[in-house]
């Protein structure tokens, strides 16, 4: 009664009616009903002739929380579910539990639409291990365990020795991914190929360790160094493990994801997080070189992780872990996976990853970076939206066609822009393909300008 009383306040004698002929119907019965995902809600069944004594002022309640599941007494009784307190993490019952209407049987809720028990459904799932399933994507018990379980057997240990003129002087670690049961490996560069002056004394040769403790040696087949992405692929008479692919674009700041990798030989290491930028870009790393985006995480990462997946709770790959910040701990960068793809398709295609280059600098704009723009220069363009060029690199395909520092993209190959990334994707492997730019000038003027895209150069 102390609890109810804290719970609902009580204003006037009619609501102290209601609250005491609740606690003390003579015939009152109290049901417990624990659902799958840790939600609460008891009850008090009263016979039917009470309900509209006890019915509360806060009528639609009954309608936003589900009826608890129950047995009547006898046939002969009425019954009227009334509940008294609620508990529960997710506002959308629909997906696991799911009350229809039905004959006048079992309960009724008051508004004179009853309810079967046998309408009372709940989403399970047959797998062993499978904790429950949530309809608001909450963690549950077993999710960080089975998405590793899903993802873990194709993870790989990834061994190369290094050396100074023929004398070995250490190993490069990482991990990688079977992506494809004929044996190919996603891993990073860094990992496979010499980046700090070392020559590798394995010829392209790579050690490879399954998880299940099989040995293998691999083979270097492509390397990307500007997206520190490479392929490796091993031969096996016996079947191989492998990881699917997800959606990196769908991934939202705070989802939680899961790094798996072998950090200091450690194989098998699962550390899992949340996703804490989708859209992190290089230059805010004090990266040079072409733009290039990645994911960052606060998943433990360590020497070794280099190469490993990050994985969905749903143990589909969403990037690949490349690098993390000295000296601060949940600072770890993923490559995404949708940009992993074009690159394999580049290397499947072409051979290597083909990017065009026009020679532009170029940053994003909205309401709010154009209205401070125009407080330093009333002669910029009226624009809510495009893509401004601060700076344009001498002898570039971009300074020939006639781009000036100050120019406004608008539009880019026929198509409307607002970003980089859109330009970019437009642009996509379009080498030598004469494109035509609209671009707006100071005190609104529009030029339409064509441009000729070049390769860009590797060590750029």
């Amino acid at each position: 009664m102390r609890y109810l009383l804290r719970k609902f306040p009580v204003s006037d004698r009619k609501s102290l009616f209601r609250l005491v002929a609740l606690a003390s119907a003579g015939s009152g019965l109290l049901y417990s009903h624990y659902g799958g995902d840790s939600g609460t809600s008891i009850s008090v069944s009263v016979p039917a002739a009470l309900c509209d004594k006890l019915k509360w002022p806060w009528s639609n309640m009954l309608e936003q929380a589900p009826c608890p599941a129950y047995t009547p007494l006898n046939d002969n009784w009425k019954h009227c579910i009334v509940p008294l307190f609620f508990s529960r993490p997710a506002a959308d019952r629909s997906s696991d539990i799911d009350i229809k209407k039905a004959a006048p049987v079992g309960i009724t809720d008051g508004s004179n639409h009853q309810y079967s028990t046998s309408d009372i459904k709940k989403e399970t799932s047959g797998e062993a291990g499978d904790g429950p399933r949530h309809s608001c994507n909450c963690l549950g018990r077993d999710t960080i365990a089975n998405a590793a379980a899903r993802v873990g057997p194709s993870v790989v240990n990834l061994s190369v020795p290094q050396g100074f003129h023929g004398m070995t002087v250490g190993k490069s670690i990482g991990s990688g991914t079977i992506i494809d049961a004929d044996g190919t490996i996603l891993t990073c560069a860094h990992v496979v190929v010499d980046f700090q002056g070392l020559r590798s004394l394995s010829k392209g040769k790579v050690d490879v360790t399954l998880q299940d403790g099989r040995t293998y040696e691999g083979t270097v087949v492509n390397a990307d160094l500007q997206s520190d992405i490479a392929i490796v692929k091993i031969n096996s008479k016996t079947p191989l493990p492998t990881a699917k692919f997800g959606t990196s674009s769908k991934l939202r700041p705070g989802d939680w994801v899961v790094a798996l990798g072998c950090p200091l030989t450690l194989q098998n290491t699962i550390t899992a997080g949340i996703v804490s930028c989708v859209d992190r870009k290089s230059s805010d790393l004090g990266l040079g070189g072409m733009r290039r985006e990645y994911l960052q995480t606060d998943c433990a990462i360590n020497q070794g992780n280099s190469g490993g997946p990050l994985v969905n709770v749903d143990g589909e790959i969403v990037g690949v872990n490349i690098m993390k910040v000295m000296g601060a701990d949940g600072l770890g960068f993923a490559v995404p996976i949708d940009a992993v793809c074009k690159i394999i398709e580049h290397f499947k295609t072409k051979g290597r990853v083909v990017r065009p280059w026009l020679g532009l600098k170029m940053i994003d704009l909205n309401d709010m970076i154009v209205a401070q723009l125009k407080e330093k220069d009333a002669a910029l363009p009226n624009v809510t939206k495009g893509v401004l060029v601060p700076m344009v690199t001498p002898g570039s395909p971009a300074d020939r066609a006639g781009f000036r520092p100050g120019d406004v993209v608008v539009e880019f190959d026929g198509k409307r822009v607002g970003s980089i990334k859109e330009i970019i994707e437009i642009m996509g492997d379009k080498i030598g393909k004469p494109l035509r730019v609209v671009v707006k000038r100071a005190h609104d003027k529009s030029l339409t300008l064509t441009v000729t895209p070049e390769e860009a150069n590797p060590d750029m």
